[in-house]
Order: C-alpha cells, then structure tokens, then sequence
C-alpha cells in the first residue's frame, strides 16, 4: 500500500478491543485503544544477546529499523532489519463477513518470523508484553490479576480487573474495565511471566525464534457479557453454545494456516475488486477502513436467535444502534452481507414499537454503547422534538430497508415492519418536500431549513418505499409511492436549482451550494428520477468549490465528510471524474497531521481532523464498488 495510513491497524475485533499505531513506524510509539487512549502492547527481539524493540515504545530499548510495511483489508505487516536479520510481524484479525464465528471470535494473531541478512546464524527470541491498559479504561486505578493459563498446547497467560461487573456503564472515550485479556503462544519453549514497566503491570511471553519457523502470539479478550439489550445482558455469538475463551485460543491457533490463506485472498479480492470500481487510490482507502468499519460493531444474539449487529457511534456520544450512522455505513456490508444490515435494523424496530418511543417518526438511536435500552440522543435536552432528525430518520430506514430488499433478492423482512415502514413513508410525504427547521445527521452543522439534500433524503425515501411494496407484490401501492416521489422530485427541480443549474445548500438560499449525496440512490437504483445530464452538471459545478484535500460539504466551511464525499463523486458517469474526486481524499488521509484512524470529518484546506474517528460510515465508501457491483 502506498498510502501512509494516518494510524496503523494492529488488533481490530470491536470497540473495546482495539489496537492502533499512531505514527509511521509501529515502534515508535505507545499503541492506542482508537479513542487514543493507551492499549500499549510492547515487543522485543533478543539478537545474540542484544535487545531491540520493534512494536511500541520503551524509553530504555533501542529501536530495530522499520524498513517495510503493508496494510491490507485483513492484515498490516512490518518489516525491520539491522546488519545481522531481517525480522517480519504481521497482525491479522479474520474478520470474514459472512462467517459469524470468526467475525465475532475475539482473538487476533501476530505472527513473527526472521530470515539472516549476513548469511550467519544467530539466537534470536521474542518477547511481547501486554499491559494492563487493555483490561482498564484507566491504567493504575485497580491493581489487575495476572494469572498462567494453558489453551491446549499453548502457553498463555490471563489478566483482568480482580472485581468483574460486566456492563457496569456506557460512554464514548472510554475503555473496556471488566473481562479479561489473554495473550498467548504455540511456541513450545514459550515462557510467560509478569513484569512491571513504569507503574503499569504487564503479561508477557518470550520465545526463543528459529530461522525460517514463525512462531505465533495470539490476542484474545473475553468481555463476559457484550450488550445490555433492554435490560438483558447478551453474549457474543462466539460462544453462543458454551465454548469458552481458553477452547477459542486453541481453536484460533490450529486454524492460523488455513485462515491465513482465506484472509489473503478475501483481502486480494476487495483490493481487486474496488480497483476495477475506481482505481488503484480507492482501492487503497477501501482496504484500510474496512478493518475499522467492522471493528466498531460487535455482534450478538437477541433472545430469538436472531443477529443484532450493533454499531458505536465512535468519538461523537457513543450511541449505540444509531440510524443515521448506519445508514452510510450500509455500502460495504451490503456488498459482503446484506444480513448484518438486518441485524443493524433490529433494535430500531423494536424500540419504534415500543411505548417508549410514542413519534410518528423513526428513532434517532437506541441506546449509548454497549446499554441499548432506549434513545439517549438529546434526552438531556428540555425540548427534545428539537433535537430530533424527524426525515433524516424516516428516508434512512426506509433507504436501508428498500436496498436488504434489493441485495438479497426478497422483501420478507421488509414486510414484518411494514405498518412501521408506511407511517415513516406518511411523515415523508407531509414534511419531506421542504423540511423544517430541524437536524439531519450533519447535525454538528447545526438546524437548518429548507434543507435541499435532506429533501432528496426524502424523495428517495419514497422511492425505497415504492420499490418494497413492487417486491411484495402490491402494484397499487407502488405506483401511489412512485408518484409521490415523482410530485417531490418536481417541486426540488423547482426550488432547489438556481437558473445557472447549480444547486443551492437550502430552497431559500441563493448562491450557496452543497453536496447532494442523498440523490446517489437515484443512480444506484437505477430509478430515473433524475437525469444523469443533471447530475454530470452537479458534479461539474462541484469542482469549483474544490480545495488542496477535496470539496467541502457545503458552502457553510471548509470541512468535508469523506463518505458523503464518495457518495457524490459516484454520481459521476465519468470514471476520471470519479477519480478526480477521490484523489484529494487520498491525499488528506497520506498527509493529514491527525494520526487517528480514518477521520470521516476533516478540513479541505489543512487536512487536519475536525472530529470524529473510527466511525462505521467509512463503509460508505464502498458505494462506488457496490453500484460497479
């Protein structure tokens, strides 16, 4: 990969368990949990008796030079030399996502191994040291256990908070405090021992490294308990028949050879497949966001069997199930399974049904993670229909619902929420022409009326909604559904066109502008309610507004979303228009001073992040390769 990755993936199973590299080189400094907060994981190499780091940072210990990395959708290598060897680490977490155990198997591997520069042989051994960091949101503040365990064959040890009280509390910068960290090693001559290294307890593990024999350290975190789901407490779908985490390291480690093989080549396919969709850059900026988009989800089972795929609103409250969050990030699951859409649906239709939730529009969210018990969003506020995103909501789930539909070919799920899907589809009909003053899920923006792209939200609301009830088999109610659509469409060509044909940010402001993202369904659809000559001049006038790191979202500032970014290049009937577009955003992720996982809110002209981190709406910018589909 040639992009400079603005963080480095390391370990990537969920929001609590999360490894990250803030910097070029994975030893030059302290490893982070994606909040930033530190999840310091250290690793040595003894070579003929001298000590060299080569992951993290260690104020005492000399660095071995980083001379190679590679990230791809499933893996980061890193390469590192002196005169004597050549040393590789490559971190891989098996996130297949059409495969629920190893998509929700909380171990990630790190495999070593060393090959001689000089032609002579050496005695080299490895050490990696876990510290306490990554079982408490804050080092110190409890003395952890440490405990040597056995998963079969395996050394390992095991570490954890001495009082468990899963589920204990909610919030966004914040770090897992109950369950337990593992770190284990098939080496047979593996050692494990505790150590202290500036105040914080470690685990660690050396073992001594045959030339040309890797050797693999495993990562594993068993968090007890996942998700409190109105007031009941669900486990991952991994253990879901009684395995326990001891039996999940020893399994993960017999299967290393065979899943190794499988993530290369769903990491070849992706990269192969977004460069066909878009080019060697995008095909890039898909394989490093993958990793984080899954990795902010965690997945259990609701009392019925059935999959909840819940997400954490990272670094903007930490909401949990938060419609407007799913709905970009919906591209790339679509692609590679269109269930975990479902499971993201799920929760939103229960709390709707509910007699907590008494609107006549969709909810905003369903809890903060990992408590989804209800709305948290603008409860604190003492006039919360305010604060709500009335159409923002509506058009998103009934968009999300109108493409599981379109993606697996049936309209059965839709269908078990219809009565729900049809109310949203009145509200739209009433309010979506020229909304309110009221938020859309740019909600950091502020309110805004007569919003001209939440209007398109609405619009193609509607067309979701005609295209569910076409696959139901209800013809009347899809024409009805069409045609409103239609009668919306016409009154925006109307008020939202300046007569230059440029589009403006808000119906009753001239000589404004914005991206029109929300009309990208149009052409995925393929459904005509716009013509792609408009939607060509849109574009055109767009690169007008472009600075060093791409076009801002609207004329408001200078900062940009980067899947609202995508989503409107992908109107482009021009593959160069098209690359045009994303070339900035490329370029803001190489050469942004942030070094946070991918920021999907960044400034055009400094490149530096204004907000937000490790958010699932970078899956929005698989739509490109999802309408190439």
């Amino acid at each position: 990969m040639k992009l400079r990755a603005p963080s480095i993936p390391l370990i990537t199973v969920d929001p609590y368990f999360s490894v990250w590299s803030p910097a070029d080189e994975i030893n030059h400094s302290i490893t982070e949990h994606w909040s930033g907060k530190g999840n310091s994981i250290i690793g040595t190499v003894e070579i003929d008796g001298e000590k060299l780091l080569f992951l993290g940072y260690h104020r005492d210990i000399r660095k071995i030079k980083q001379v190679a990395l590679d990230i791809d959708a499933l893996s980061t290598t890193a390469v590192f030399e002196n005169d004597k060897i050549t040393l590789t680490a490559k971190f891989l977490t098996p996130l297949i996502p059409d495969d629920y155990r190893l998509l929700t198997r909380p171990v990630s591997y790190l495999e070593i191994s060393w090959a001689s520069k000089d032609g002579a042989s050496h005695n080299v051994s490895v050490n990696i040291a876990a510290s306490e960091g990554l079982c408490l949101d804050e080092p110190n503040s409890i003395e952890v256990i440490t405990e040597k365990v056995k998963a079969g064959s395996l050394t390992a040890m095991k570490m954890g908070n001495p009082t468990q009280n899963p589920l204990n509390r909610s919030g966004d910068l914040i770090k897992i405090d109950w369950g337990y960290m593992y770190l284990a090693c098939n080496s047979p001559e593996a050692e494990s021992f505790d150590s202290e290294i500036w105040g914080d307890k470690h685990i660690n593990i050396t073992a001594p490294l045959g030339e040309g024999a890797p050797i693999l350290y495993l990562f594993a975190y068993d968090d007890i308990e996942s998700i409190e789901y109105f007031g009941r407490h669900l486990r991952s779908y991994w253990n879901k028949d009684g395995q326990t985490i001891i039996e999940a390291i020893a399994e993960a480690a017999e299967e290393y050879t065979e899943l190794e093989v499988r993530c290369n080549e769903f990491s070849k396919k992706l990269y192969d497949d977004a460069f066909a969709a878009g080019g060697e850059e995008y095909a890039e900026l898909l394989s490093l966001a993958y990793r984080q988009v899954i990795a902010a989800h965690k997945l259990v089972l609701d009392e019925n069997g059935e999959i909840l795929f819940i997400s954490k609103e990272c670094n903007s409250n930490g909401c949990a199930a938060t419609v407007d969050v799913s709905y970009p990030s919906t591209p790339m699951f679509l692609i590679y399974n269109p269930e975990l859409v479902k499971g993201m649906m799920r929760p939103v239709y229960k709390f709707a049904l509910s007699d907590a939730w008494d609107f006549d529009f969709a909810p905003h969210d369903v809890g903060q993670y990992p408590l989804l018990n209800g709305q948290v969003y603008a409860n604190n506020q003492k006039d919360i229909l305010k604060w709500q995103m009335p159409v923002e909501e509506c058009g998103n789930m009934l968009i999300t619902e109108a493409n599981v539909a379109l993606a697996t070919g049936s309209a059965d799920f839709a269908n078990e929420h219809i009565d729900l899907l049809e109310k949203w589809s009145r509200y739209l009909i009433e309010y979506g022409a020229d909304p309110g003053h009221q938020l859309c899920t740019d909600d950091f923006a502020g309110h805004l009326a007569h919003n001209c792209n939440l209007s398109l939200k609405a619009i193609m609301g509607l067309q979701g909604m005609s295209t569910i009830q076409n696959m139901l088999g209800d013809k009347e109610k899809s024409a009805y559904y069409r045609s409103e659509a239609e009668k919306m469409t016409a009154i925006w060509m109307k008020t939202a066109v300046n007569t230059d044909g440029t589009t403006r940010l808000a119906f009753d402001r001239p000589d404004t502008y914005s991206m029109k993202y929300n009309m990208v369904w149009d052409k995925v659809w393929g459904s005509g309610l716009f013509t792609q000559e408009f939607m060509d001049a849109e574009i055109a006038d767009n690169t007008k507004h472009f600075n060093k790191y791409g076009m801002p979202l609207d004329s408001r500032a200078d900062y940009t979303k980067s899947d609202w970014l995508v989503w409107t290049a992908s109107m482009a009937s021009s593959d160069k228009v098209f690359a045009d577009y994303i070339s900035p955003l490329w370029k803001a992720y190489n050469e942004s001073p942030s070094r946070v996982p991918l920021s999907d809110w960044y400034d055009t002209v400094s490149g530096q992040w204004v907000s937000f981190r490790h958010r699932t709406v970078q899956g929005g910018l698989f739509i490109r390769m999802l309408m190439k589909k």
